[in-house]
């Protein structure tokens, strides 16, 4: 059968991404990249045991019931991406190797190995570029009518990796413009009872992130990209907590990068 004709998703699987609070009226635009962990059927399991398929590598545990619950305190446009980064990681730019996995921590991901470039795309264009698409067309909605943004993208990371124990509850990450991300780690600092991580457990680059660069600088919006344990918010006290201290935290630092001196909201000067 002619690859190039395939399609990857069957009409009866879920879209690519759910949107809540789409007409939410709080300046703070919520993404989680890793919300899902569901695999498109026509991949199978990639030749991953499902044990393994609820593991950090195939999904952030935990930040998609985080995230409803902050967007439903912030009353703030939220959208969770359906499909496990197995298939495809869509914090990655497709253009990089890791967007497509072939060994994930020690775990080997047979179905990535040798993929086709029509299977490539076929991944790019059913899951990735629909995703990114709704993103792209909601901030450019939001510019469109001078509404202010804050790009805050969602992610869980795991307590212990290759061995190693992480002693940050949560990390907060930046690239070019660190001035919300500082912000926002002093408040958490100041809780008194956080390790908050200054990229940690990672950083931000074109090479390892995606919407970050993509709708947060290119935009020139505020954002930030959080890191929150995962055995923090796997069980929902842990997600309601979070929800809560997050939805305190998020409006003051954006009360405090509002009355900073050099404030400009690109966002809503073009």
């Amino acid at each position: 059968m002619d690859e190039a004709r395939l399609r990857l998703l069957d009409p009866a699987e879920p879209p690519p991404f759910t949107v809540e609070h789409a007409g939410g009226a709080s300046p703070f635009f919520l993404t989680a990249d890793h919300a899902g962990k569901l695999l498109p059927r026509r991949l199978g399991d990639l030749g991953v045991s499902a044990a393994e398929r609820e593991r950090h590598i195939a999904w952030d545990i935990g930040i998609a019931e985080t995230s409803r619950r902050l967007a439903d305190r912030l009353d703030a446009f939220l959208i969770l991406q359906t499909y496990s980064r197995l298939a495809i990681d869509c914090n990655r730019s497709p253009e990089v190797p890791s967007a497509f996995c072939v060994v994930s921590e020690a775990t080997e991901i047979p179905g990535n190995r040798d993929l086709t470039p029509a299977q490539r795309q076929m991944r790019i264009a059913e899951i990735f570029e629909p995703y990114h698409a709704r993103i792209a067309a909601e901030l450019e909605r939001r510019r469109s009518e001078g509404r202010p943004t804050v790009l805050i993208a969602m992610h869980s990371f795991t307590p212990v990796f290759k061995g190693v124990a992480r002693p940050w509850q949560i990390g907060v990450l930046y690239n070019r413009d660190p001035s919300f991300a500082h912000i926002l780690r002093d408040l958490l600092k100041t809780e008194g009872d956080l390790t908050v991580g200054d990229n940690e457990p990672y950083f931000i680059s074109d090479e390892s992130d995606y919407g970050i660069p993509v709708h947060g600088e290119r935009r020139g919006l505020p954002h930030v990209e959080l890191e929150i344990r995962q055995d923090l918010i796997a069980e929902p006290a842990g997600q309601q907590a979070w929800a809560d201290r997050l939805a305190r935290l998020l409006p003051q630092a954006y009360d405090r990068l509002r009355s900073a001196p050099r404030f400009s909201p690109k966002e809503t000067a073009r």
